[in-house]
Protein backbone atom coordinates (compact mmCIF):
# COMPACT_ATOMS: atom_id res chain seq x y z
CA UNK A 1 0.00 0.00 0.00
CA UNK A 2 1.08 3.54 -0.74
CA UNK A 3 1.02 6.04 1.70
CA UNK A 4 -1.03 9.51 1.64
CA UNK A 5 -1.53 12.73 3.06
CA UNK A 6 -4.16 14.76 3.14
CA UNK A 7 -3.95 18.62 3.96
CA UNK A 8 -6.92 20.58 5.71
CA UNK A 9 -7.49 24.14 7.03
CA UNK A 10 -10.02 25.00 9.58
CA UNK A 11 -10.47 28.87 9.88
CA UNK A 12 -11.17 29.69 14.01
CA UNK A 13 -11.61 33.09 15.10
CA UNK A 14 -10.49 32.44 18.43
CA UNK A 15 -6.92 33.76 19.41
CA UNK A 16 -3.73 31.61 17.91
CA UNK A 17 -2.60 31.35 21.11
CA UNK A 18 -5.85 30.71 22.76
CA UNK A 19 -6.43 27.88 20.24
CA UNK A 20 -2.44 26.45 20.61
CA UNK A 21 -2.71 26.16 24.31
CA UNK A 22 -5.66 24.22 24.20
CA UNK A 23 -4.32 21.80 21.53
CA UNK A 24 -1.25 21.71 22.95
CA UNK A 25 -2.87 20.72 26.77
CA UNK A 26 -5.45 18.71 25.03
CA UNK A 27 -5.27 16.17 28.01
CA UNK A 28 -6.84 18.79 30.37
CA UNK A 29 -8.66 20.64 28.58
CA UNK A 30 -10.54 18.24 25.94
CA UNK A 31 -12.63 16.52 28.68
CA UNK A 32 -13.77 20.05 29.82
CA UNK A 33 -14.70 21.73 26.14
CA UNK A 34 -16.36 19.02 24.91
CA UNK A 35 -19.78 18.22 26.16
CA UNK A 36 -20.43 15.91 28.77
CA UNK A 37 -19.96 12.32 27.59
CA UNK A 38 -17.92 13.05 24.37
CA UNK A 39 -15.04 11.20 25.76
CA UNK A 40 -15.05 8.73 28.73
CA UNK A 41 -11.96 9.09 29.64
CA UNK A 42 -8.39 10.62 28.09
CA UNK A 43 -5.47 8.88 30.26
CA UNK A 44 -1.81 9.03 30.07
CA UNK A 45 0.07 5.84 29.82
CA UNK A 46 3.63 6.84 29.86
CA UNK A 47 5.14 10.63 30.26
CA UNK A 48 3.21 13.85 31.19
CA UNK A 49 0.54 13.97 28.41
CA UNK A 50 1.23 17.01 26.55
CA UNK A 51 4.86 17.07 25.67
CA UNK A 52 6.97 14.11 22.94
CA UNK A 53 6.98 10.52 23.99
CA UNK A 54 4.01 10.84 25.95
CA UNK A 55 1.59 8.08 25.11
CA UNK A 56 -2.24 8.61 25.74
CA UNK A 57 -5.58 6.72 25.40
CA UNK A 58 -8.38 8.60 24.35
CA UNK A 59 -11.68 7.05 24.97
CA UNK A 60 -15.38 8.38 23.21
CA UNK A 61 -18.62 7.74 24.55
CA UNK A 62 -20.43 4.58 23.29
CA UNK A 63 -22.14 5.27 19.57
CA UNK A 64 -18.92 7.16 18.50
CA UNK A 65 -17.50 6.01 15.17
CA UNK A 66 -14.31 5.44 17.21
CA UNK A 67 -14.18 4.15 20.53
CA UNK A 68 -10.70 3.66 21.43
CA UNK A 69 -6.92 5.13 20.47
CA UNK A 70 -3.73 4.82 22.15
CA UNK A 71 -1.30 8.00 20.48
CA UNK A 72 2.26 8.96 20.75
CA UNK A 73 2.84 12.22 21.05
CA UNK A 74 5.60 12.94 18.20
CA UNK A 75 6.47 17.10 17.76
CA UNK A 76 5.75 19.71 20.40
CA UNK A 77 6.65 22.67 18.89
CA UNK A 78 5.95 25.98 20.77
CA UNK A 79 7.73 28.38 18.34
CA UNK A 80 6.05 27.52 15.26
CA UNK A 81 2.53 26.58 16.97
CA UNK A 82 2.89 22.42 15.94
CA UNK A 83 1.22 19.39 17.65
CA UNK A 84 2.12 16.26 16.02
CA UNK A 85 1.15 12.44 17.22
CA UNK A 86 1.18 8.87 15.71
CA UNK A 87 -1.90 6.60 16.21
CA UNK A 88 -0.27 2.97 17.74
CA UNK A 89 -3.01 1.40 19.28
CA UNK A 90 -7.04 1.49 18.83
CA UNK A 91 -9.76 1.14 15.96
CA UNK A 92 -7.79 3.82 13.32
CA UNK A 93 -5.27 0.55 12.75
CA UNK A 94 -8.48 -1.80 11.75
CA UNK A 95 -8.19 0.25 8.65
CA UNK A 96 -4.70 1.56 8.81
CA UNK A 97 -0.95 0.12 9.18
CA UNK A 98 0.02 3.65 10.11
CA UNK A 99 -2.00 7.14 10.93
CA UNK A 100 0.09 10.38 11.96
CA UNK A 101 -1.26 13.98 12.30
CA UNK A 102 -0.16 17.33 12.87
CA UNK A 103 -1.93 20.36 13.73
CA UNK A 104 0.02 24.06 13.01
CA UNK A 105 -2.14 26.97 14.45
CA UNK A 106 -1.19 30.20 12.52
CA UNK A 107 -2.36 33.19 13.74
CA UNK A 108 -3.85 35.52 11.36
CA UNK A 109 -3.00 39.68 10.46
CA UNK A 110 -4.46 41.87 12.70
CA UNK A 111 -6.82 43.98 10.74
CA UNK A 112 -6.17 47.80 10.44
CA UNK A 113 -7.14 48.71 13.70
CA UNK A 114 -5.26 46.10 15.44
CA UNK A 115 -8.24 44.17 15.90
CA UNK A 116 -7.15 40.28 16.00
CA UNK A 117 -8.57 38.68 13.17
CA UNK A 118 -8.07 34.81 14.60
CA UNK A 119 -6.28 31.77 13.34
CA UNK A 120 -6.07 29.51 11.12
CA UNK A 121 -5.75 25.65 11.80
CA UNK A 122 -3.51 23.87 9.33
CA UNK A 123 -4.34 20.10 9.70
CA UNK A 124 -1.73 17.47 7.97
CA UNK A 125 -2.71 13.47 8.14
CA UNK A 126 -0.48 10.88 6.90
CA UNK A 127 -1.76 7.24 6.73
CA UNK A 128 -1.47 4.21 5.02
CA UNK A 129 -4.30 1.59 4.77
CA UNK A 130 -4.32 -1.99 5.34
CA UNK A 131 -6.40 -2.81 2.13
CA UNK A 132 -7.48 -1.34 -1.11
CA UNK A 133 -11.01 -1.35 -0.45
CA UNK A 134 -10.57 0.56 2.91
CA UNK A 135 -11.65 3.86 3.13
CA UNK A 136 -10.03 7.26 3.00
CA UNK A 137 -10.02 9.18 6.46
CA UNK A 138 -12.60 11.79 5.80
CA UNK A 139 -12.94 15.71 6.80
CA UNK A 140 -9.00 15.97 6.83
CA UNK A 141 -8.91 13.39 8.95
CA UNK A 142 -9.86 16.23 11.70
CA UNK A 143 -12.86 13.55 12.45
CA UNK A 144 -10.75 11.35 13.92
CA UNK A 145 -9.18 13.21 16.52
CA UNK A 146 -10.90 15.64 18.20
Amino acid sequence: MERKKIEDELDCKSNANKIWASLRDLYYVYPKAFPPGTYKSIDVLHGDGVHPGSIRVRTYKEGSPITMFKEKIEVVDEEKKIFGFSIIGGDLLKDYKSFKMSIQVVPKDDDDDGNDQGSLLKMSCEYEKVALHNPDPIHGCYIYVM
